[in-house]
Parts: structure tokens; C-alpha cells; sequence
């Protein structure tokens, strides 16, 4: 049985240096659950060897490494670009060599946006990968998260911040971000504070009322529940885990007088934002799901000739949101994790990797620059390597214990920043950054003096 697992995995092997020759192949799932081999970037294969038990050398047989995004559906686009971060990563230490001497080869299956989907191609990877990466969105990293709970596996979160997702006393799950998502809106409450304080913002037109707006998704209402003071609530006990009143725009002194969230598939934009126009509010907090959705609000309340002094939005750091609007989108905030003027200094394949080599090496890969939704997959692939180096072997016992045993003085170092988490996965020691679009740019604006190049926060947001 080890002779045949061996030679699946040389023929794997051939597969993926034929499809090399023919063109740049990955890995995605059809409709009918099956793998299809094509052309529009990365590589994949199915192991042929026992998951996550292998030693140091590993006979010279590929680490699979497993992912299920949502390539189709509602969040395609960040989807595909944790791809081509996920992707990027892989290359490059395979270039060095690969990890304790053996290749890397990226799995990548597309779950449709699907929940039911997403948890089936998990259930098949826990017995057929050595490594998982984290899918896209709280929505699904839910239940597929404690696919990999229950198989003993680490998961390594990119996006899925929904606080109740790190309430439920999982071992094996790593955030790599910030706070839960409860906290998304927590920089723009206290950029407007701080800008008022400094006199950017007078007391006259620090504005006084806002308009909540957020998607029926669970990252979007943890989003919404932060600002206006909800409950954070487990959904399958109906227990309060938490109270976050009275929430970040009241401890601001800033009224909510609308406050509504719009349903899955939603396509009424322009009524949607007739209502937020009608209520008087002078700002607009909108929690979305996906950045088609930030797009067709944005759209809309240009539409109807809304002009709020203030705009936060949840999505919107993709430079996909500022191609498709071509110019509304300025003076548009939004949360980061990450930006491209960071110094962050992280390690690949042994060696100190800064936040601008990897911007250097995407744009060589990609012809363009990064985003945030693929400088979060590649440092969530810096951390699994780090991990497979520290633990000695693909083992995802003693991953999940190196991963665990970090600490500010030894972390996981990334492009992202340094990570070691408390008890519940969740990163410690860190925090949101806002950003605002301007002239096609993505800029800083707060926090202030924390070693970051900021700019003045646009007040107010210029007319559309």
C-alpha cells in the first residue's frame, strides 16, 4: 500500500511538471464536485500519503495543501485573490527549495459560495492534505473551521472574524488579522474623534447622526453590532456571549437614526439608498459582505444624490472598488490589516521577507500590485511554513502546539506583522488601520504616531 501511495505521489508529481510545460494550471472543482486542471494560475494535485503524520524529510513526497474558496458566487473577487495570494506564496518557496526539503503543491477548490459545498470539499481534505488553508469570509469559515476542529487540524483563518467563530473553545484555529470583526468600525469612530480633537474637524461639523447599513451575513451583523451595541450570540444555544453596548458610534456621541440591514441577493440599491438619504444622516456606516455589494450601494446613493460628510465601509480595499467606481470612491473609508507602504519584515523559506519584496515579487507574478485580500492568504502561508519549520514535520498536533507556544518576543513574523494569539486563536496586540480612497490611491489616515506615513483624513468626503 506505501509503494502505491509513493508512486500516486510521483505521478502527481509528473502531472504537475507536465501541466507546467503547457501552461500556468490549479486546481478547481467543478460543478459536479470533481477537479479540473486549467490555465488561469497555480497548480494541484491530491496527496498519496497519510495527512498531517509525515517526518522531516517525507521521502522527497509533495506537502499538499488544501483550500476551499468561493471562486463563483457572492465573494468571487477577494476569493480569487487569496488565490493568487496563496499561490504567489507557494512559488516562491518552492523556488528555495520547499519546506523540510519536499515541494509544496496548492489545492484549490471552489465552493460557490456555498456552505454545504465548502464543508463537503473540507470533510475530503482532512483525509487527503497534510496542510489546510483557510477559506474566505465568516459565512464559511464557521462550519468549515470545525471540520478541521474535529479531524485535528490546524486552520489558519485569512478572513472569518465573526466573534462567535472564537467563542466556541477551539484548539486549532489561528486569525490572521486583527480584533473579531466586532471591531472593524472601531478605527473610523476614533479617526473622526481624534481628527476632531486635533481641530481638523470642527465641533460644528463633526456629524452628529449616522446611517447603519449592513448585509445579512454573520461578518457584516458583527460588524453592525460593534457600532450600534449589539450582542454577540452563539446560534446554535441562543447564549449571549457577549454585550457591546453601547457600541462605538454612541461612547463617540454620534445617534444612529437609521439602522436596517438588506437580505442575500439583494438588488433594490436605489430604494435601499432613497431610505438612507430620506433619514438626514450625515454618516454612512455600512457593514457589507462583499465588494460587489459596496459597489452597487456606492453607486446607488450617488444615484440619488446622497452626500454624507462621511462614508466607512467594510469592504472597499480592493482595487477592484476603485476601477469600478473611477472616482466616486474618494474620500471612502474602509479597515485594513495591511497596506503597501507598511514595514512590516517577515521571513519566507528561512530568510527575512519584507512587506516590499512581496510587493515586488507580486507585481513580477501578476503585473500590478496587491491588495489586501492577497497579502492576508500569503502571510497566513507564511505562517503554516513557519509552523511545518518549527514542529519539524507536517504533524498538525505539534504545528498547532508551535503556533500556540508564540509569544511577542518569539512570534510568527510576517508581511502583516508579527502573530501569537491568546487561548481563543484570536492575535494579540493588534488592531485595525483606516484607510481612505484618494486619486486612485489607498492612503493612511489613522492611527496617528504609531509608526505608520499617514495623511489628513479628507473632512468631508468630497461631493460624488
Amino acid at each position: 500500500m506505501r509503494s502505491w501511495k509513493k508512486l500516486a505521489a510521483i505521478l502527481s508529481v509528473l502531472a504537475l511538471i507536465l501541466a507546467a510545460c503547457g501552461g500556468d494550471g490549479s486546481t478547481d472543482t467543478t460543478a459536479d464536485g470533481g477537479t479540473d486542471t486549467t490555465a488561469d494560475g497555480g497548480t494541484g494535485t491530491t496527496s498519496g500519503e497519510e495527512p498531517g503524520t509525515t517526518t522531516g524529510d517525507g521521502g522527497g513526497e509533495p506537502i499538499i495543501a488544501a483550500t476551499s474558496l468561493p471562486l463563483t458566487g457572492d465573494f468571487a473577487i477577494p476569493a480569487e485573490l487569496h488565490r493568487n495570494g496563496y499561490q504567489l506564496c507557494v512559488d516562491l518557496i518552492n523556488e528555495k527549495g520547499g519546506v523540510l526539503g519536499r515541494e509544496i503543491v496548492l489545492e484549490v477548490e471552489d465552493n460557490q459560495s456555498d456552505q454545504e459545498i465548502a464543508v463537503t470539499q473540507y470533510e475530503r481534505m482532512v483525509n487527503e492534505a497534510d496542510i489546510l488553508f483557510g477559506t474566505f469570509s465568516s459565512l464559511l469559515t464557521g462550519p468549515t473551521s470545525a471540520i478541521a476542529e474535529q479531524n485535528g487540524m490546524v486552520y489558519p483563518v485569512p478572513s472569518g472574524g465573526a466573534q462567535r467563530i472564537w467563542e466556541r473553545g477551539f484548539e486549532n484555529i489561528f486569525y490572521f488579522q486583527a480584533q473579531p470583526a466586532e471591531g472593524v468600525g472601531s478605527a473610523a469612530v476614533n479617526a473622526l474623534v481624534h481628527y476632531r480633537d486635533e481641530g481638523l474637524i470642527s465641533e460644528d461639523d463633526f456629524p452628529e447622526t449616522a446611517a447603519v447599513v449592513y448585509a445579512d451575513d454573520p461578518f457584516a451583523a458583527a460588524g453592525r453590532n460593534g457600532l450600534a451595541g449589539g450582542e454577540v450570540v452563539d446560534p446554535g444555544t441562543g447564549e449571549v456571549l457577549a454585550d457591546l453596548s453601547p457600541g462605538f458610534l454612541a461612547d463617540a456621541g454620534i445617534e444612529i437614526v437609521f439602522d436596517q440591514q438588506w437580505p442575500v441577493g439583494f438588488t433594490d440599491w436605489t430604494t435601499f439608498a432613497n431610505s438612507i438619504n430620506a433619514s438626514g444622516a450625515e454618516s454612512i456606516w455600512a457593514a457589507t459582505a462583499s465588494v460587489d455589494e459596496a459597489i452597487s450601494l456606492i453607486q446607488a446613493l450617488q444615484q440619488v444624490g446622497a452626500q454624507p460628510s462621511f462614508v466607512w465601509m467594510s469592504q472597499g480595499a480592493q482595487n477592484e472598488f476603485r476601477d469600478e467606481l473611477g472616482g466616486p470612491e474618494n474620500g471612502i473609508t474602509m479597515h485594513t490589516v495591511w497596506h503597501t507602504t507598511a514595514e512590516f519584515v517577515g521571513t519566507l523559506a528561512g530568510e527575512e521577507y519584507s512587506n516590499q519584496d512581496f510587493i515586488a515579487d507580486f507585481t513580477e507574478a501578476f503585473g500590478n500590485e496587491p491588495s489586501e485580500d492577497e497579502a492576508i492568504p500569503f502571510a497566513v502561508c507564511q505562517g503554516m511554513e513557519q509552523a511545518m519549520i518549527g514542529a519539524g514535520s507536517t504533524d498538525n498536533a505539534a504545528m498547532q502546539q508551535w503556533l500556540r507556544d508564540r509569544t511577542a518576543d518569539d512570534p510568527v513574523r510576517t508581511i502583516l506583522g508579527d502573530f501569537h494569539w491568546d487561548e481563543r486563536g484570536l492575535p494579540i496586540g493588534r488592531d485595525y488601520i483606516l484607510n481612505k480612497w484618494q486619486d486612485g490611491t489607498l492612503q493612511f489616515v489613522y492611527p496617528v504616531g504609531e509608526g505608520l506615513e499617514t495623511v489628513d483624513l479628507v473632512f468631508p468626503k468630497p461631493e460624488w
